[in-house]
Order: structure tokens, then C-alpha cells, then sequence
């Protein structure tokens, strides 16, 4: 090697980094002790940009495009070295390349089960898993919070932190939008845009845009699936005493078949048997009136009123305590009733009519 092509191999004339790894954040461009020549093509791709440190400081930073580094394209850097040459003698100084491009399908879900309030279950325990999206939007503070002087920043060595950030205000978000349990599967769509929404501002204190946040499925514990499948069952059939019916039926269908050949599949079709005939007797019985029994005494009115004795509201009175108090001329067809169901105050005669008619008129 000639003293020409040793001098030669001092100076970087071309500066650029194509990247094939799909999770390079960012990428430092290696010199390896060479000196940047003045003068040299720096190449920055489109979802690249390039920041030169000098001296520990961030110098500038290089939006997509082909620049001659020379006084005119660095400024900042030109008030930084004050360089007697006027940049006419080779530079040392690191160049970043910073991945801007959107890095897709990372992963987030729940350690443990969230517990929520529910409107229709009270409390309930939530399970949750998705995917999510994020790009580079602020290089400064990306460069100076989080990767420092790491000269080969992968996705992987924030995923776990990003994905910390986001189970630690899941919670809350999903208290904040009130929405039923069983409403969720109906609304991944919707409820992901909601919680990106909530996110988002979070992602930015790192110099990063969380661009989308995907759920893909929310469930429930099994113990809760299984009491949620066996209401969804009472449902069906119309009512308990329906699905009691229901499922005797059934067990004496499984006894009578071959399936049903061993001596404890017998007992039970035995107990169901039983059981459904003693359903069957109860429901001819109470068709059935027996000549021999008296009749079911009426049901009483449990209702109570307050009444308005001179201008003071008393009771609550029962209905006999009412009648008493009507033939003892403390309550007047004028005087102001209330009870449960009435907006307002009303006159006796509104709410209690019939007992006026059933009260014999005052003595002559």
C-alpha cells in the first residue's frame, strides 16, 4: 500500500446505513477512528435521521437528503469547533442514524388479572392482550432519554418498559370508559382508539408517537365464563323451574340409553325419575282445589302512608291504623296524604276513596 492510499484511508468520504434488521432503532456510524473528511457525501434515507455529536453534544440534526458536509450545511457545528482551518482539515465526530420508520405488531398483555368495577358483575377480573405501534417522532429527547451513547439501540431493549407503561394505566383507562364487560367484545375497535388516545401523552416523554393500539381479545377468569354460561343457559330455557324440569328430563333420557349402564348412572336416572314425579304431583295438587281445605286468606296491604295532622307529617300508618284513624275524624277527606310512588302530597279522598264510602256518616 502506497503513502497515498494510507492517507486516503484516513478520510470517510461517504457516510449512509441501510438497515435490514427490521428492529434497529438506532445505529451509530462506526469510524473506528477515522476522521470525517470535509467535504464528505452524507446520505439520509427516507425514515432516517441523522444527528451529529460533537465533543458529548448533539451538533445537529439532518432530515432525509444528500448533504456535502461543509461550513455552509453545519452551522451549529461550525460555532461548536471554531476551527482555524474553516473546516479545510479533516473532523472527528459521531453520527447517529435514527430509525424514524413505524416499528409494528409488539406485543403487551396483562401478568395478572386487572379487578375492575363492573356495572352489571359489581367487581370482576380482566384479562388482556394485544398489539401496539410506535415511531420516532422527537430524535432530541429520544437520543438523550433513552439511548444515550448505545451505538446499537434495538426495539427489544425498550419493549418491556413500553409495555409496562402501558398495563400501568390500562386499568384506569378501562375504569374511565365505563363500559359493561360484556360490551367489550363489541367494541375492541372503538375501545383501542380510546386507549391510544389516553396513552399516547405518555409515549411522548420518551420522544416517541404511539401510533396505534390494537386489542385483540379481553376475557374473563373461568370461574366467572362458567357461572356466565349457565346464566346464558337459565335464559334460554325461561326460568329455573323450566331448566329444573329441563335437565331431569334429560338425565332420564341419558339413564334409559346405552349410555346410562352402569349402577350409578341407574340411581340417577332413578333420583331424576323421582324427582320429576314429584314435581308432576305438586303441580296436579295445586291445579287441583280441595273441597276439605279453607281457602288462602287474602293478601294483606303492607302499604304505609304518612298523613298531614296540623301541618305535621306523621307516621308511617298501615291501612287498619288509616281506618281507625277515618272513623276517629283525624283524617278528612281534605287531609294530605302521602306514600312510596306519589311525586306529591294528595288529598285523602285521591288516594284513599274507598274508605271514605265504607265509614257510616256522624251521628245527628
Amino acid at each position: 500500500m502506497g503513502l497515498f492510499d494510507w492517507i486516503s484511508g484516513q478520510f470517510i468520504d461517504v457516510i449512509e446505513w441501510t438497515d435490514d434488521s427490521h428492529d434497529t432503532m438506532v445505529y451509530r456510524f462506526e469510524r473506528q477512528g477515522n476522521e470525517i473528511k470535509y467535504g464528505a457525501k452524507l446520505t439520509v434515507r427516507e425514515s432516517q435521521v441523522a444527528i451529529f455529536v460533537n465533543e458529548g453534544e448533539i451538533a445537529d440534526i439532518l432530515e432525509p437528503g444528500i448533504y456535502e458536509l461543509e461550513t455552509k450545511n453545519l452551522p451549529i457545528m461550525t460555532s461548536l469547533q471554531h476551527w482555524d482551518h474553516g473546516f479545510n482539515s479533516p473532523f472527528k465526530a459521531e453520527v447517529y442514524f435514527l430509525n424514524t420508520k413505524r416499528f409494528t405488531d409488539l406485543k403487551w398483555g396483562t401478568k395478572k388479572p386487572i379487578t375492575i368495577r363492573d356495572p352489571e358483575f359489581s367487581m370482576v377480573r380482566l384479562r388482556a392482550f394485544g398489539t401496539y405501534e410506535i415511531r420516532i417522532n422527537d430524535p432530541k429527547t429520544f437520543m438523550t432519554e433513552i439511548v444515550g451513547t448505545d451505538g446499537h439501540f434495538t426495539i427489544d431493549e425498550i419493549d418491556n418498559q413500553l409495555t409496562n407503561l402501558i398495563l400501568s394505566k390500562f386499568a384506569t383507562i378501562l375504569g374511565q370508559s365505563k363500559t359493561p364487560v360484556l360490551d367489550l367484545a363489541s367494541n375492541y375497535e372503538v375501545f383501542g382508539t380510546f386507549i391510544t388516545e389516553k396513552i399516547a401523552p405518555y409515549f411522548e416523554e420518551y420522544g416517541l408517537e404511539l401510533t396505534k393500539m390494537l386489542v385483540e381479545n379481553i376475557s374473563l377468569p373461568e370461574e366467572v365464563e362458567k357461572a356466565l354460561d349457565r346464566r346464558t343457559s337459565r335464559a334460554i330455557t325461561g326460568n329455573l323451574n323450566d331448566n329444573i324440569k329441563y335437565q331431569m328430563g334429560e338425565a332420564l333420557g341419558n339413564a334409559s340409553s346405552g349410555g346410562g349402564s352402569s349402577a350409578m348412572g341407574d340411581m340417577l336416572g332413578m333420583g331424576a325419575g323421582i324427582a320429576l314425579g314429584k314435581e308432576m304431583m305438586d303441580s296436579l295438587s295445586q291445579s287441583t282445589p280441595n273441597k276439605s281445605q279453607p281457602p288462602k286468606l287474602p293478601t294483606r296491604d303492607n302499604t304505609m302512608y304518612h298523613v298531614a295532622i296540623d301541618d305535621v307529617s306523621e307516621g308511617p300508618y298501615d291501612i287498619r291504623t288509616i281506618q281507625r284513624l277515618i272513623k276517629e275524624g283525624s283524617i278528612t277527606r281534605d287531609t294530605l296524604v302521602w306514600r312510596e310512588g306519589l311525586e306529591d302530597w294528595q288529598d285523602a279522598n285521591s288516594v284513599l276513596g274507598k274508605l271514605f264510602g265504607s265509614t257510616p256518616p256522624p251521628l245527628p
